[in-house]
C-alpha cells in the first residue's frame, strides 16, 4: 500500500467516523425521553461517555485531517499533538464513566478495586501532563508513550472484569457485548502502541479499534434508547 493511499484512507475513515459518531451522540441526546425509568441514568451516561469520546476525536483525527490539508503529518506536528493530547485526556475519562455505568448498572459499591482503577485515571491524567510527553513531536518519546497508556490498559481491562463477571452473574447479554467489545479494542489499540514504531502499517488497527467503539455505541443507543433488547 502507498504512502498516498493510506493517506486518503485514513483521510475518509475519520470524516465517516465523526459524522456517525457524531449522530448518534446527537439521536442519543434528542431521544432521551424514550429510556426506561431504570434504565435513564445508565442511558444518560452511555451518552455523555459517547459524547466525550466524540469531542476528543474530534480533535484527534480532526486535526489530523487538517493537518493533511495543510501539508501533511510532519509539517504540523503541533497539530497533531493536541489532537493526541484531546483524546487521551477524553479516552481516560470515557473508562471513568464506563466504571460509573457498571455500578449504576449492577448498583455495587466501587470497593478497593473500583477506586484503584479511579486512581489509576487520575495517575495517567498527571503522566499526560509531564512535560516529557512532548506533544509537539510527531514522534513522542517512545517510553513515555508506554508511561502514559499503561494505566488506561488497567482501567479498561479493570472496567472489563467488573463489567464481566456481573454481566455474567446477571445473564446480562448486553454488558457482556460492550465488554466483549472493550476488550477487542484493546487487542487493536495495544500492537499499535507496541509495534508501531517498528512498522507503520500497524497503524491500520486503530480502525477496527475505532469501529468498535462505535459497534458500542449502536449497541447502546439499541439496547436503550429505542426499547429494543440487543440479543
Amino acid at each position: 500500500m502507498t504512502e498516498g493511499m493510506r493517506t486518503w484512507i485514513e483521510v475518509i475513515f475519520n470524516i465517516v467516523y465523526l459524522i456517525l459518531v457524531w449522530g448518534l451522540v446527537v439521536t442519543m441526546y434528542r431521544r432521551q425521553d424514550a429510556l426506561a425509568p431504570g434504565s435513564r441514568q445508565v442511558g444518560q451516561l452511555f451518552m455523555w461517555a459517547f459524547g466525550l469520546l466524540a469531542l476528543g476525536d474530534t480533535g484527534h483525527v480532526g486535526l489530523r485531517v487538517l493537518a493533511y490539508a495543510l501539508g501533511g503529518l510532519e509539517k504540523n506536528a503541533l497539530l497533531i499533538g493536541v489532537g493526541a493530547f484531546m483524546t487521551s485526556v477524553t479516552v481516560t475519562v470515557f473508562y471513568v464513566i464506563m466504571l460509573f455505568i457498571w455500578k449504576a448498572r449492577y448498583h455495587k459499591p466501587y470497593g478497593w478495586f473500583g477506586r484503584f482503577l479511579m486512581a489509576m485515571a487520575a495517575v495517567r491524567l498527571l503522566i499526560l501532563l509531564h512535560p516529557a510527553n512532548d506533544w509537539s513531536a510527531i514522534n513522542p518519546p517512545r517510553d513515555w508513550v508506554l508511561y502514559r497508556n499503561l494505566p488506561l490498559l488497567i482501567q479498561g481491562i479493570g472496567v472489563v472484569i467488573l463489567m464481566w463477571i456481573d454481566s455474567t452473574a446477571n445473564r446480562d447479554r448486553f454488558m457482556k457485548n460492550v465488554a466483549l467489545l472493550i476488550l477487542v479494542s484493546y487487542a487493536c489499540y495495544t500492537p499499535v502502541i507496541l509495534f508501531y514504531h517498528i512498522n507503520p502499517l500497524i497503524g491500520l488497527l486503530m480502525i477496527p479499534k475505532t469501529v468498535v467503539y462505535l459497534v458500542i455505541a449502536v449497541l447502546a443507543y439499541r439496547h436503550m434508547f429505542t426499547g429494543t433488547a440487543v440479543s
